[in-house]
Formats: structure tokens, C-alpha cells, sequence
């Protein structure tokens, strides 16, 4: 597995397209912020919004028990899962008894996180994902680079030809509107023909026992509303107290998310058709433990809107997949080392610490705290690589002595002055895609000296 410097130093190869990448998603942060600016009570709803998840975070086995008994009692079958293998095998164990071979799902960042997929596919299960952005991807044996828009690193150009390979479209055909046709004409069948469905939950409400599916194609209705098995799958901080804090969260996501005034489809699932079962499957895979960590226990208030994805200047310009985890960005740097410490060392220092990601939160996620606070603990824990080790203590030590942090400067001026070659090389990390800057001619305390009178 590469590391994300590594992988983002494969990515930016491409200048064309790292240029694009960065614009596109800096355009979908500028409709984030023309959206909030509507709302003059915005600031306020993200307060309120942090406070409820604080309030439910703060009393959640007390919600998800109320939530249980309100979903069984509207006839909704409620499983438990401790990790991603358990919840594996509760969806397989679900669609065995039915004894299908095929199921329509549609996006839930829960199921990859989970690698339900893979799992499904090795059992025989043919999984088909029905997010337009999913199934591109998914046809490329890729996986999402972004939670919202899962193929942002892909151009229309690159989404002809790979329809083109699967779905027999023209060679060359790169118009968005005959692709996006075209892929509904082969999801539609896949709809009429499946019998088992698997929705992602945006929100669970433990006053009804319901949960609310948010899309913008519709596919997830389409996939439930079809078939004669419903799984919705959770992660276990989903939960909120009260139908109408949906109120508050509805008007934020979308917003946060793509700069809408509000997703095109908010489906309410709070019971079974006549004939049809339902299923959600409450997951933990970590949460307890990330919950019983101070400094990172706001992290599970996350709703999923990619908000920091869109403004973070690093996940910009070195595309999702650098991240090599279902949830990248800003968000997945601070939730992957929970997981797996020495296998996501490289994610929270993937990071300027600029703080616009919290700025932007719509819960109010100290996100860049976090990522500070895990690059200490990696550190104390000797995670990080030797070299970060070495050069950290290196760096303690020269500011720690003002004489020879003095010197050190000075010393540094002549060099890049004198012989920039020995900096602007390729054994510089730093030069790497940037131009150094040229060395001032004094120091800051030189000058304040020179005219401090």
C-alpha cells in the first residue's frame, strides 16, 4: 500500500488534471458558501446541530435502545453488529434465506468501510451499485474517491470510455446526458430483477423508530420500493433524538454537501410495505472506542456532507485515492487511525492544520484539532517514520537554542543565496512541485534591530 505521499505524488503528475480536480471541487465549496450565506440563522444551526449530537453522543446506548424498540415495533427486524465482519455476515445470513444471487445498492460508505462487497462477491453475490458515480467506479474496480461525489477524479471522457468497455456505448461518445441514459436503461433492469435492496442511513430517529435515506437520483427508492427485502445499514452515531431535529440537519447537509437548498429525495422508511421485510443492521466497528476517546469522540458527530473534502487545499490536489481508505479527506484522516494506528500513521500529518475544514464543518467538528491531537499520539506511540522522528527532535533542538537558531538562519540565507542547487534538488521533498522562494537578506530580528529607533 503507498503511503499518501507517495500515492498523491502519482496523482500530480498530471498537472492538466490535478488543475481540474482542484477547480472543481473549489467550485463546489463556493456553492457551499453562496447556499449558507441564505440563511441568516446559519451559524446557529451549526451550533444547534453540534449541541444534538453532543446531547445524543453523551446518551447514546439510552437512543439506540429507544430507537430499537420504536423499529421492532413498526415491524423492522433490528440486528447488532461489533465490527465489519459481523455485519458481513448478517447481510449475507439475510439475503441466504432468501436464496437470491443478485441485489441493488445504493450509496452507503458504511458498506465500504465495511468491504461488504467484496464479501458478497466472494459468496457468489452479485452486487450491483446504482449511485450513478458508484457504478462507474465500480466498473472501473475502483473505489470512491470522494463520499458524495464518488468519481470526481474522473472526466467525462474517462466515463464514456469506461462505458463504452461495459455498457456497449458509442466509442468516443462523452456527452453527459446520452451516458447518464444510457446507465438507466442497465440500472432499470437490474431494478425490476432484484429482490434484495441495501440502503446506507443518513439519519436514524429514536423518538419513531425511523430512519431517512438522503439522495439526489433517487435510486435508493427505486431499490427499496422494488423489492420484497430491505437492509439498511448504519453506523451507530447516526442516531438523533427527535423527528424534528431532522430540521436542522436536512437544511445543513445538502447545503454543506453541494451547495443545494436541499437533497432532491428525503425518504422517510419507518415501516415495511405489505409483504416486503425490513432489515437495518446498527453497526459499532470502532465507534465505542472512538467515543470513549475525549479528544476524538466529536469526530462521530460527522454527517457525512464532504464539506472539508471540497475546502481542504491538500485533498484538492491530491485526489482521494491517496487516502487509501473508503473515507478520505480531512474527516477519514482523523477516523482512520482509529481503526488501524500503524497502517494510517501517514493521514493526520496528510494535513496544512489551515483550520478551514472546521470552519466549514456543519457540526462544528474540530477537525483539525484532531488531526493535530492524533499526530502526537502516533508520535509518543513511535509510529511515525524514523526520519520524522529524527528530523522533529533535530528541529526541537535548534529552536530550543536562540544562538544557534540564529545561526542556523543565517547560515540558511547564505546557502540558498549562494547555492540554491544544494536545496532546489530532487532529494528536497519540499521542492517538489514548488518553487522555493528567494532567501530574504536579513532575518526578522535583524530588521526590527536595524529600525527598531
Amino acid at each position: 500500500m503507498l503511503s499518501h505521499a507517495e500515492a498523491s505524488e502519482k496523482f500530480i503528475a498530471n498537472q492538466e488534471r490535478t488543475d481540474w480536480h482542484d477547480d472543481t471541487l473549489w467550485f463546489v465549496r463556493a456553492k457551499r458558501d453562496k447556499a449558507s450565506k441564505l440563511i441568516p440563522e446559519w451559524e446557529a444551526l451549526r451550533e444547534h446541530a453540534s449541541q444534538i449530537k453532543e446531547h445524543m453522543l453523551s446518551n447514546l446506548p439510552q437512543y439506540l435502545l429507544e430507537f430499537e424498540v420504536n423499529a421492532q415495533a413498526n415491524g423492522i427486524q433490528v440486528h447488532w453488529a461489533k465490527d465489519a465482519h459481523e455485519h458481513n455476515e448478517i447481510v449475507y445470513s439475510i439475503i441466504q434465506k432468501h436464496g437470491d444471487k443478485a441485489l441493488v445498492k445504493s450509496k452507503s460508505m458504511l458498506t465500504e468501510e465495511c468491504h461488504l462487497n467484496a464479501f458478497l462477491e466472494q459468496k457468489g453475490i452479485d452486487v450491483v451499485d446504482t449511485d450513478l458515480g458508484e457504478r462507474i467506479v465500480q466498473f472501473r474496480n475502483e473505489v470512491p474517491s470522494h463520499i458524495v461525489l464518488p468519481a470526481i477524479h474522473l472526466k467525462k471522457e474517462d466515463v464514456g470510455e469506461t462505458f463504452h468497455q461495459h455498457l456497449g456505448t458509442p466509442k468516443g461518445n462523452k456527452d453527459p446526458q446520452f451516458l447518464t441514459e444510457a446507465a438507466r436503461i442497465h440500472l432499470r433492469e437490474k431494478f425490476l430483477a432484484a429482490k434484495v435492496a441495501i440502503t446506507g442511513v443518513n439519519f436514524a430517529v429514536a423518538e419513531t423508530g425511523e430512519f431517512v435515506v438522503c439522495t439526489n437520483e433517487g435510486n435508493a427508492d427505486m431499490g427499496a420500493h422494488l423489492s420484497e427485502v430491505h437492509i439498511a445499514c448504519m453506523g451507530i452515531e447516526k442516531i438523533i433524538p427527535k423527528r424534528q431535529d431532522l430540521g436542522v440537519f436536512l437544511r445543513l447537509l445538502a447545503r454543506s454537501a453541494t451547495g443545494q437548498l436541499i437533497t432532491t429525495y428525503s425518504s422517510h422508511f419507518a415501516k415495511p410495505r405489505e409483504g416486503q421485510e425490513m432489515h437495518i443492521v446498527l453497526v459499532d466497528n470502532g465507534r465505542s472506542r472512538q467515543l470513549a476517546r475525549e479528544e476524538f469522540r466529536n469526530s462521530l458527530k460527522c454527517i457525512r456532507c464532504a464539506a472539508c473534502f471540497n475546502t481542504c487545499p491538500v485533498y484538492r490536489r491530491s485526489g482521494g485515492h491517496s487516502y487509501h481508505q473508503p473515507v478520505a479527506g480531512p474527516i477519514g484522516s482523523i477516523l482512520a487511525p482509529n481503526f488501524d494506528k500503524k497502517a494510517n500513521v501517514d493521514l493526520p500529518f496528510a494535513s496544512t492544520l489551515c483550520g478551514s475544514c472546521s470552519n466549514v464543518c456543519p457540526v462544528k467538528i474540530n477537525i483539525h484539532e484532531q488531526l493535530w491531537f492524533w499526530r502526537q499520539d502516533l508520535m509518543k506511540e513511535g509510529l511515525a517514520p524514523a526520519g520524522k522522528v529524527i528530523s522533529m527532535k533535530l528541529m526541537a533542538w535548534v529552536l530550543s537554542n536562540p544562538s544557534l537558531f540564529k545561526w542556523a538562519g543565517a547560515m540558511g540565507r547564505k546557502v540558498i543565496s549562494w547555492a540554491p542547487w544544494l536545496v532546489n534538488n530532487g532529494l528536497n521533498p519540499w521542492y517538489k512541485q514548488r518553487e522555493m522562494p528567494e532567501a530574504p537578506k536579513q532575518s526578522f530580528q535583524e530588521w526590527y534591530k536595524s529600525n527598531r529607533s
